[in-house]
């Protein structure tokens, strides 16, 4: 581990001004450490102080340049020449961290739920607890860290440019097609994920979804290896008197925080207490509504059709909202969901590619937006005698066609549904 001291002899480009970018010249300039440059794409002439005039010199000559995390060195041609030297804002926490437990969690599907999860169970069991990373605070931005456990929200994007990650407790929980345009192809999207495990020790632990267990044997990794209790977990779930948490939609994520409790020795009778108050996030099968017999449910959060399946899983008579970006690889395997499905509606500008994914499978209206669609599902709904349907948003991809992100486009469908729901008659 490199003390503060070693880090003010080396040399940094900090490449990216956002969030995490501006986070790491905070850290600088807050531990004394000087000899740093930035640069920005886009932001021009910002730390002018500190501003390259020169970055093919700055990148040759520094010791380590630091990444923001949505810069692919893969795509960039410049960056990919120096791979070698590339680390990331979480590099630097582990660089000059030893007084914390860290637990590192990283999937395709479930992070932020599972870290906001992890983050309610220590708290609420008196441990000392921050989360940060790829969710809400940088991690270098997090206070009073001693003998604390810090959780932190790693995204494919951050492990990629990772060195020095080594967690005490790392949470690997599905993996599936995603973010290809920005990794290249699967295999470069693993091995980022895998990251987390490269250097734990035999003291650490790797909590591991059991179909990615053969992949960890393989690779011979040192940490002790953990598939999730999830046969004990749904024996005794419904002793938790919480209807999203007792949802087969988090059946996945609530096996590896039961497990985790195995390990730091937290009461089953503290866990079912523990788990009765915890709150659902935003956007993530958030049942916002109910009208009549109605149930109204943004999962704007699930941009795959990996992510959308729970959802058409765990609801009956849905009429389901879908379209967007598509994620490069994705398919849509429907035959488990048919029989739950009253019609499909499709927004954005890439209808060809979702048409084509449910054509002859299901009955489908092309709705182009949100207001349409919800204006168009209330009309359905008043023509049709069915009981106890669901109004659900579940994209199966990306926003940016329409929206800035997934958050702007679940408050607008519950702004719409919340304005339209009383003509339902």
């Amino acid at each position: 581990m490199f003390q503060i001291a070693k880090l003010r002899e080396q040399s940094f480009l900090v490449y990216g001004l956002g969030l995490s970018g501006n986070s790491v010249i905070k850290f600088f300039k807050r531990n004394n450490i000087k000899n740093f440059y930035v640069w920005d794409d886009k932001k021009k002439n910002l730390f002018k102080n500190n501003w390259t005039n020169n970055l093919k010199l700055t990148l040759k000559q520094v010791d380590y340049i630091v990444l923001a995390p949505g810069i692919s060195s893969v795509k960039n041609k410049i960056l990919s020449k120096y791979k070698r030297k590339i680390i990331t804002d979480i590099d630097l926490f582990y660089l000059t961290n030893n007084k914390t437990k860290s637990i590192v969690v990283t999937g395709t599907n479930g992070k932020s739920t599972t870290c906001k999860l992890l983050l309610h169970l220590l708290k609420r069991n008196k441990f000392k607890t921050s989360l940060g990373g790829n969710i809400g605070t940088p991690i270098l931005e997090l206070k009073n860290l001693t003998n604390s456990y810090v959780i932190i929200e790693a995204s494919s994007f951050q492990l990629a440019h990772s060195q020095f990650i080594k967690p005490n407790y790392a949470f690997f929980l599905n993996f599936t097609n995603d973010h290809l345009d920005w990794h290249g192809n699967m295999n470069h999207y693993l091995k980022s994920k895998l990251k987390i495990f490269n250097l734990q020790s035999l003291n650490n632990y790797a909590i591991i979804n059991r179909k990615l267990g053969r992949i960890f044997k393989k690779k011979n990794f040192s940490s002790k290896l953990i598939f999730p209790l999830k046969k004990e977990y749904i024996k005794m779930k419904y002793k938790i008197k919480n209807k999203y948490l007792t949802s087969e939609i988090n059946d996945e994520n609530m096996s590896f925080i039961f497990t985790f409790t195995r390990l730091i020795k937290i009461k089953e009778k503290n866990f079912i207490k523990t788990m009765k108050s915890f709150k659902s996030l935003p956007h993530r099968f958030e049942i916002f509504l109910k009208k009549k017999d109605v149930l109204f449910i943004n999962d704007s959060k699930a941009t795959t059709f990996r992510a959308t399946q729970s959802a058409l899983s765990s609801l009956k008579n849905i009429y389901w909202i879908l379209g967007g970006q598509p994620k490069k690889g994705d398919k849509f395997k429907l035959l488990n969901f048919k029989k739950n499905i009253v019609k499909c509606y499709l927004i954005g500008t890439n209808i060809n590619f979702f048409k084509k994914q449910i054509k002859n499978k299901l009955p489908f209206l092309i709705t182009n937006n949100l207001k349409k669609t919800v204006v168009q599902i209330l009309k359905d709904i008043n023509l049709q005698q069915i009981p106890n349907k669901s109004v659900l948003l579940s994209p199966a991809s990306a926003s940016y066609d329409q929206f800035e992100n997934f958050e702007k486009r679940g408050e607008e469908f519950k702004k719409l549904c919340k304005l339209y729901a009383k003509k339902l008659v």
